[in-house]
């Protein structure tokens, strides 16, 4: 009665002024920001109770809003199994595990879509069940397919857990790390022909902290066994790739002295080479068959004219020692 009352007060207030028509409103709406709208239809919905169907039939129209995605079933999770753990949260409109065609079997995973999507939040409000001993996970389908339901701390929650005894089922794994704080999923790993454990299994708990204490815990013995506990990317040995195959050590490039000059390549360095002046004066070839050097650059060694690169002039000390290599490079040096 009371609500009846206010809508109306609501009615007679509204008759006595003037009402906005519809465009009038859309351009007032259409600047706000999407907070501001969330809190302005919430309001009025917690208001007007015809509001507010209308605003869960609009939310409930899209199927994607009222469908999850269910991972880690059990091999041997049956459909009628998976909809019956999300029947309490409301009408099932579908509810399958998908199974792999070719070998009908379970591919560990199936869909829950509810008739609406009132029943979808309240599920997804506990989205860890326990279904058939594994502890399964569900989230919206439509995240799952875009890939934005992946926490960007998985790395530092997610715990592979090693040298299990076959004798430890999921749940036994569960209530073993459930000490160092909430779980959000995990199980023993099956074998899909055999259903038999295969020795290791998965615990990702809810925050990065119970996950460190759960490494840092010296006690590690579960079904009369050390087991493993690290982090489930370490596990993988993704490591970078080494640059250089093994065995093989880097060489840094040979020093070169900047008035060095290779055959066939410029000038290497900034300023010019050492003893040479720019434009410089070559001599003319003489007619004997072997040239006199350049009266620019005297020579105490022949002129081997069949090397392409410029004559650099070294001389011998007073001790007779071998003349330094040329341009500091230990694989050229002039001959004597």
């Amino acid at each position: 009665m009371e609500g009846l009352k206010k809508r109306k007060l609501e009615l007679d207030e509204a008759g006595n002024g003037e009402l906005a028509s519809k465009e009038e409103l859309r351009f007032l709406i259409e600047p706000l920001a999407k907070p501001q709208l969330v809190d302005l239809l919430a309001k009025l919905g917690s208001q007007y109770p015809s509001i507010a169907e209308e605003i869960k039939s609009i939310a409930s129209a899209d199927p994607a809003h009222r469908k999850l995605f269910v991972r880690g079933l059990a091999w041997n999770t049956t459909s009628e199994t998976l909809r019956a753990a999300f029947q309490e949260h409301g009408e099932i409109e579908e509810g399958a595990v998908i199974f792999d065609k070719v070998t009908g079997k379970s591919r560990g995973y199936g869909f829950i879509t509810f008739k609406n999507m009132e029943s979808t939040q309240q599920a997804l409000r506990a989205p860890s069940k326990l279904i058939d001993g594994r502890l399964a996970v569900c989230n919206l389908a439509c995240e799952s397919l875009s890939g934005t339901s992946s926490a960007p701390d998985l790395s530092l929650r997610k715990l592979y857990i090693g040298s299990l005894s076959p004798e430890v089922t999921s749940e036994i794994l569960l209530n073993y790390f459930a000490r160092h704080g909430e779980i959000e999923e995990g199980s023993v790993a099956y074998d899909r022909d055999t259903n038999e454990s295969r020795g290791f299994g998965f615990v990702t708990y809810k925050t990065a902290e119970a996950a460190k204490k759960a490494i840092d815990d010296v006690e590690k013995m579960l079904g009369g066994r050390n087991i493993v506990v690290k982090y489930a990317d370490s596990h993988k040995g993704k490591t970078g790739q080494p640059p250089f195959p093994s065995g093989v050590v880097p060489m840094a490039p040979l020093p070169m002295n900047p008035g060095y000059m290779q055959p066939g390549k410029g000038h290497v360095g900034s300023g010019p080479p050492i003893n040479y002046s720019y434009p410089q004066t070559v001599a003319p070839y003489s007619a004997s068959p072997y040239p006199n050097p350049p009266p620019t650059a005297p020579s105490l060694y022949p002129i081997q004219w069949q090397i392409p690169y410029p004559q650099v002039s070294a001389k011998k000390d007073q001790h007779g020692d071998p003349p330094a290599a040329v341009g500091m490079n230990p694989y050229y040096y002039p001959k004597q």
